[in-house]
């Protein structure tokens, strides 16, 4: 079945068409990005094609800059898109067009005339350590245990403690597999954005967590049957029926979890923004942090430098002649 991201209007032509599947490929198999960064690159992609069929472009060579502006400019009014939205949908235009002139799809590289709107960065959210630590005692053994029962609040107590532990991506916790567990040196194996694979280590309570699902839940959630049809694909954290989590049912648990104690809207990148807040607020390097992090811009880090307010007043307090 089709992804709904890469089905494109009937009106759009076979050559757009073609043009679009061989971008696809070339993201997955040249550039090795991720599924979710593909499926971003491909929806950004597809509005563009969809737009130009619609303006009765039947032929990538007869893609101006008008065209491209004029997509951006409709974007930009017609869906009212924030200013990150439409910066990552021209970087997605650009990336296009100059993969058009190398393979000489294109003689110009048409996206030259594209500018990128001033992007505000958001501060990211954040919990106290009070909170995180809240959330990630959340899950515990139901009021009514039977001999079914599945304990798979020793799963989602192990999952809250790597994200928050250890920093990690909701795709990273995930794709984790049972050989990127290093249990004698307390760390994991952890494959990121663009294959930057990456050690980071684990704390007490999250080695104890994760070793408890590894030993009382996840064998139970992978039977001798499901364990014959190879259903876990190998991936530390499964589902009921022994498969490997989604990103959704994560979301889910993440959110149910965060209600049960009282906090608000809490999403899964929200436990690694604690992280990485907690770690500067309490001395960290920067550039170690990013290493954590798996950036490769510390740029991308240093926002984390903005969020601890409460931290740098106390040390401007503390360290200037008239604090």
């Amino acid at each position: 079945m089709t992804p709904c991201w890469r089905k494109l209007a009937p009106d759009v032509p076979l050559a757009l068409r073609d043009l679009f599947e061989d971008f696809i490929l070339f993201l997955r198999v040249e550039c090795g990005l991720a599924p979710a960064s593909i499926e971003s690159y491909g929806r950004d992609l597809r509005d563009l094609l969809d737009d130009l069929a619609h303006r009765g472009v039947v032929d990538p060579t007869n893609i101006t800059p008008r065209h491209l502006v004029e997509h951006i400019s409709r974007l930009a009014s017609q869906r009212a898109l924030e200013a990150s939205s439409v910066t990552r949908h021209i970087s997605t235009i650009r990336i296009f067009s100059r993969w058009m002139l190398a393979t000489g799809r294109a003689m110009t590289d048409v996206s030259e005339l594209l500018e990128r709107p001033h992007r505000w960065r958001h501060l990211p959210g954040v919990l106290s350590p009070a909170n995180m630590r809240a959330l990630v005692e959340a899950p515990s053994p139901p009021d009514q245990v039977h001999e079914h029962t599945l304990p798979l609040w020793l799963r989602d107590r192990a999952m809250l403690e790597l994200m928050y532990a250890s920093g990690l991506r909701a795709s990273e916790v995930l794709g984790l597999k049972l050989g990127d567990v290093l249990e004698r040196t307390r760390a994991l194996r952890v494959l990121g954005k663009g294959n930057r694979q990456r050690l980071v280590p684990m704390g007490i309570p999250a080695a104890e967590a994760l070793d408890a699902y590894l030993k009382h839940c996840r064998p139970r959630l992978m039977t001798a049957e499901r364990a014959a049809e190879r259903r876990d694909r190998g991936c530390v954290f499964l589902s009921k029926s022994g498969r490997p989590l989604t990103r959704a049912r994560l979301w889910t648990i993440v959110r149910d979890h965060a209600r049960s104690v009282g906090l608000g809207h809490v999403h899964p990148h929200m436990l690694r923004h604690s992280f990485a807040t907690h770690l500067l607020a309490g001395g960290a390097d920067l550039r170690v942090v990013q290493e954590l992090l798996g950036h490769a811009d510390i740029s991308t880090t240093q926002i984390y430098t903005h969020v601890d307010r409460s931290g740098l007043k106390k040390l401007h307090k503390a360290c200037h002649p008239r604090g």
